[in-house]
């Protein structure tokens, strides 16, 4: 009879001990659906439920390489953007629970809703699907994509006439591309593979291997020391030009209440990024150091009167000076903008 009630006892102890751990993950979810779309800030408290609390001997977070038991948002451990982080719980019984979540961090400081004014137009041509963009003197680089229809070329701010032309093979589709001392560097969309030509005259010179970290290949620019290349994600990758097959760092971007994904093509320009968020009118100005917002452009005007199915986007930034070239994919337009 006494061994019933023990095993009964037992019994009873491993049901109550499986509920509260079931209630804990359960209240750890719901906490961390919530905070996905509130957010958080660097320096601030993550503050557990209580149901966590209560019934944990320790909590700590772990980053897969990494971990801390300091729960508070510290730049050290978070950058801006998404985080994917696991919750590693001791409970008080004795067994460790884990936990995946998303952490997205703001910037403390809204974005700044930037105005301008068109000064000037150019042509454009409208069998280019533009995926790199850029302004050298007053040459246009451009890198264009589609599968049979990818390529690169140079031509003059004014023309329509390329002055070199590189195809590429019909499995590869173009993305993004930058200048960086006397190369072109260009990024590929599935390839995996990056192209490196001599800038005086689009001579191909090498190739590389992007690196393993990027999902995909979308835009590029250079800052004068590092390449700087988006996938798609809300990322920047830093990239070393001597060896474009390395991260140097990254940054994760975000406004004061948004994360920034599909970021799409680039540049840089007095000592900020500037970025196309892909089938939006906004351009980005990004802080390079820790990719916060702090500048926002609303193209819509523009948009409206160019894009006129899912491909035909905003999707080209440059520099003239301190004005700002725009156009898109296929559009028939450059613009000139002055930014007030």
């Amino acid at each position: 009879m006494k061994n019933k009630i023990i095993v009964a006892c037992l019994g009873l102890l491993l049901l109550t001990s499986c509920n509260k751990d079931k209630e804990i993950i359960s209240s750890l979810q719901d906490y961390n659906t919530s905070m996905e779309v509130k957010g958080y800030h660097h320096g601030d408290a993550i503050a557990l439920p209580k149901e966590v609390t209560d019934n944990a001997e320790s909590v700590e977070i772990s980053f897969g390489d990494t971990q801390t038991s300091d729960l508070k948002i510290d730049a050290k451990y978070f950058q801006l953007g998404n985080n994917e982080i696991t919750f590693v719980i001791k409970t008080k019984g004795g067994k460790t629970l884990y936990q995946d979540a998303t952490i997205n961090v703001y910037a403390k400081a809204p974005e700044q809703n930037m105005s301008y004014e068109i000064v000037k137009t150019y042509p454009h041509d409208t069998n280019n699907f533009v995926e790199g963009f850029l302004l050298d003197a007053n040459t246009i680089y451009e890198s264009d994509g589609q599968n049979g229809a990818s390529q690169i070329i140079k031509y003059e701010l004014g023309s329509t006439t390329p002055s070199a032309v590189i195809k590429q093979p019909q499995q590869i589709f173009s993305e993004g591309c930058a200048i960086a001392g006397d190369k072109v560097f260009q990024l590929t969309w599935h390839s995996k593979k990056g192209f490196v030509y001599e800038k005086a005259n689009l001579q191909q010179v090498g190739d590389f291997d992007m690196p393993s970290e990027m999902k995909e290949g979308w835009g590029m620019t250079y800052d004068g020391k590092n390449l700087i290349a988006s996938d798609g994600s809300n990322t920047l990758y830093f990239i070393d030009p001597a060896n474009p097959s390395k991260i140097v760092r990254t940054i994760g971007v975000a406004g004061n209440s948004t994360v920034y994904d599909q970021l799409n093509e680039l540049e840089y320009h007095d000592g900020y990024i500037y970025s196309n968020v892909w089938r939006t009118p906004y351009i980005l100005k990004i802080n390079p150091v820790n990719g916060a917002v702090v500048g926002k452009f609303d193209f819509s005007d523009l948009v409206k009167e160019n894009t006129h199915g899912e491909d035909d986007v905003l999707n080209g930034i440059a520099f003239k000076g301190n004005n700002m070239l725009v156009t898109g994919k296929n559009w028939p337009t450059i613009y000139e903008v002055k930014i007030k």
